[in-house]
């Protein structure tokens, strides 16, 4: 049994970026870009106006000033504005020569028929210079960035119609146990249905992956062989869930290593989530959770996401909330690092949400987070801040 920090560590220096490739600006969202993004111009690419109004010269503020153009957005100006003069000018529209101030529509009075008079006592010079947000060739976004609608606007902004990107990693999962059946049936006396596969293809359709459901692998040795051969035939990453702990039928960490994944390690100090197995294959790599679902829940944003992050290059940090704790939070067994699932309360706080234990999925419903407490520590005060992992 290992600290969760060095599963952490075993994973860092297991995990190898995927392949990238090029797709669609329109088809990237929450894809990590491969490489760095540069502008290629100026950004704006001229002066422009940020208001409706007249571009003058400040030192005839005041002046009766005659109306040379119009100029909309998109219109090269054609007249150059001397003394005594102005053009009017739309948002967006690109400042004309010798012009060195936009007045606002509001603060202008119309004299005549081509002629307007600022009215206001001062203005600012309402435009934005050429270059003022982005030089050309300068870096707009990092490679390892997960690009958000935001991003997205950068790319286009810059021409990058066709953004490079890390492949989206393939996530196999399989249950295992001769006691599930699938969610529509009807189970024995014996037997419950398989929730933890859909939980798990829904957290790895949610962190962005290609996720197949393989199936339930029956408790025979062959039959969890093969269909650990199938997924891993097409797959990144393979998730088992049960079949780890110390059962008479628990032979998968035997089967994992004849289907040729090297083991780096087979349980932490946590809970919950004590029983889970990493195991590399070249650049593949399966994790084998707790049939319990809250375990194989918790480990699956804990473990499963973070090797997610690093296959797929994503340096985004990871954000975590520090909020006061809203009562005493006390456990009697110290020995593992503990996850315990939270919500916010009205008051600003996090209040430990009822928890029965790993079996207790629904205690998650009404979570939005999980905290952590460190071995050897068995209390936590209120108002004592903690980091929040949303989920």
């Amino acid at each position: 049994m290992i600290l969760f920090e060095e599963a952490l560590d075993i994973i860092n220096k297991s995990a190898v970026p995927l392949a990238s490739e090029k797709i669609r600006l329109e088809d990237c969202l929450d894809r990590t870009l491969s490489q760095d993004v540069f502008s290629d111009m100026d950004m704006p690419p001229f002066d422009k106006s940020a208001v409706d109004g007249y571009a003058c010269r400040r030192a005839d503020l005041g002046k009766e000033l005659k109306v040379l153009e119009t100029i909309p957005a998109g219109k090269i100006p054609t007249k150059l504005v001397e003394a005594g003069c102005c053009s009017k000018l739309m948002t967006g529209g690109m400042l004309p020569d010798g012009a060195d101030t936009v007045i606002m529509v509001e603060d202008v009075e119309v004299t005549g028929t081509d002629t307007i008079r600022f009215v206001a006592s001062r203005t600012a010079p309402n435009f934005c210079t050429k270059a003022e947000d982005i030089t050309k060739g300068e870096k707009v976004l990092t490679k390892g960035t997960q690009i958000r609608p935001q991003h997205i606007a950068i790319l286009a902004s810059v021409g990058c119609a066709n953004p490079e990107v890390y492949k989206q990693p393939r996530i196999g999962i399989i249950s295992t146990g001769d006691e599930l059946v699938e969610p529509a049936e009807t189970p024995a006396l014996s037997q419950i249905r398989n929730s933890n596969a859909y939980q798990l293809l829904a957290q790895a359709k949610r962190a962005n992956c290609k996720a197949n459901y393989y199936g339930i692998a029956r408790d025979t040795e062959e039959a969890t062989l093969e269909i650990i051969q199938q997924a891993a035939a097409e797959s990144d990453i393979v998730i088992l869930t049960g079949g780890i702990s110390a059962g008479d039928f628990d032979f998968v960490p035997a089967v994992i290593q004849q289907a040729g994944f090297d083991i780096k390690f087979r349980s932490m100090a946590v809970q919950p989530g004590k029983p889970v197995i990493f195991a590399t294959r070249g650049n593949q790599y399966l994790v084998a959770l707790p049939g319990n679902p809250v375990s194989s829940f918790v480990q699956f944003e804990l473990l499963v996401k973070h090797l997610i992050t690093l296959i797929t290059g994503n340096n985004s940090p990871d954000i975590q909330l520090k909020v006061p704790m809203g009562i005493d939070y006390t456990r009697k067994r110290t020995t593992r690092k503990a996850f315990f699932p939270v919500y916010f309360s009205a008051e600003g706080t996090v209040m430990p949400v009822e928890y029965h234990g790993s079996a207790h999925i629904h205690s998650y419903i009404h979570a939005h987070g999980i905290v952590t407490i460190e071995i050897g520590e068995s209390e936590i005060k209120k108002g004592t801040p903690v980091d929040v992992r949303l989920v």
